[in-house]
């Protein structure tokens, strides 16, 4: 199965695979919510004679395309909602449904993905093993990668392969890094208790408001002083609540903040640090505190095996690749790779804002290559032995 054979066929599907981007588009779903997202997935995957597979969701899609020789499962994922967002992008196709928006680009990832379905389905007699096909639902609320686990999505696959478009990077380039390229993440919440009083006589009380603003600054040292320079680390208060009255100094304080950080023992030691900072400014002020921690998602680590891969499919179908920058952003494909091997690939798209800006567009022109490079990452995949690769990530 030659690359040109992909890209000449991805050509094809051009029009096809924009015309349902923009269908998506058009009707954006939030996360596990995607019930009309499922439904258009199911009847094009059908349309193909493309086999479904049983799931206990009531959204997303798992599908699967069997060659005529054995080998192992490799799999593609793509995420399918949407953001609550009001789109101010004017575009003819633009969101229908107010207060919502596909402003990440999910519907380029499952057309996409679609396209690189539709590919292997009519050269499956060349391809050696099975491809699965993941659609996931609820990826911006991070659930839903551990909902497809818990329903056995990922029984049997040897490795995953998945995608997000990236605004920044122009379009037939492909940006690839091994190790760690997004962010864990997770929240905290940090209660800080106090004595209330009158704002008057404040000697009378213990203003937990004075002690939490010292709190937040003194957090930035938990990254500032406590991690080493070459650990990458962001820790931001969002959230700052006390008080009801203007002439009330209240009992407590609570700030809500997120931790992003890319290796799991710097991870590890964020809530010790946390604690220590907080309670001790709190100390000095008289006040207490409760640390809450909330652990969310690990960071997207690429396997260098499955990064190979990648990188070969991407020169086959004619894309230029680039050493990929990491974000701070989270995704829940991290959940795949505690798993089995896998790549998270960035896909340049030449878009004009950033992912979840009202105005967030990307060029439809990256779709069909795209369609083409995980068609011929799968066919790569499936040669590979995986029980070896597996072993040494």
């Amino acid at each position: 199965m030659t690359s040109e054979m992909f890209l000449e066929e991805a050509g094809e599907l051009r029009e096809r695979l924009i015309g349902f981007r923009r269908e998506l588009h058009r009707f954006p779903e939030l996360s596990m919510q995607e019930i009309e997202t499922t439904r258009k997935i199911r009847e094009a995957l059908t349309a193909e004679g493309i086999t479904l597979l049983p799931l206990s969701l009531k959204v997303g899609v798992l599908a699967e395309i069997e060659g005529d020789e054995p080998g192992p499962t490799i799999a593609l994922r793509a995420d399918i909602d949407a953001l609550p967002i009001t789109e101010e992008t004017g575009l003819p196709f633009a969101s229908e449904v107010p207060g919502k928006m596909h402003a990440c680009g999910h519907d380029f990832h499952t057309s996409a993905i679609l396209g690189a379905a539709l590919l292997l389905h009519r050269n499956r007699r060349r391809l050696r093993g099975k491809v699965r096909l993941l659609f996931q639902p609820g990826e911006e609320k991070g659930i839903g990668a551990k909902a497809l686990l818990d329903a056995g999505a990922l029984d049997g696959v040897q490795a995953i392969f998945g995608m997000h478009n990236k605004p920044d990077l122009p379009v037939g380039t492909v940006g690839l890094k091994t190790g760690a390229l997004m962010a864990s993440v997770d929240g905290f919440k940090i209660t800080v208790t106090g004595k209330g009083g009158h704002a008057a006589i404040p000697d009378a009380a213990i203003d937990p408001i004075v002690a939490a603003s010292a709190i937040v600054g003194g957090l930035q040292t938990a990254v500032s002083r406590s991690i080493s320079p070459f650990d990458s680390a962001v820790l931001s208060v969002c959230s700052f609540h006390a008080g009801t009255s203007w002439n009330v100094i209240p009992d407590e304080a609570v700030l809500d903040g997120t931790v992003r950080t890319f290796r799991p023992e710097v991870r590890a030691r964020i809530p010790e640090l946390l604690e220590r900072i907080a309670s001790g400014i709190a100390a000095g002020y008289g006040a207490e505190i409760k640390l809450s921690w909330f652990a969310g998602i690990p960071s997207v680590s690429n396997a260098a095996s499955a990064v190979a891969i990648a990188h070969e499919a991407a020169e086959l179908v004619g894309l230029t690749v680039t050493e990929a920058i990491p974000s701070a952003g989270g995704e829940d494909f991290a959940h795949y790779q505690e798993r089995v091997p896998g790549c998270f690939v960035w896909v340049g798209t030449s878009g004009t804002e950033e992912w979840h800006h009202p105005k967030f567009t990307l060029n439809e022109d990256a779709l069909a290559p795209a369609a083409a490079l995980f068609a011929q990452t799968a066919v790569l995949a499936l040669e590979q032995s995986w029980e070896v690769a597996a072993a040494v990530r």
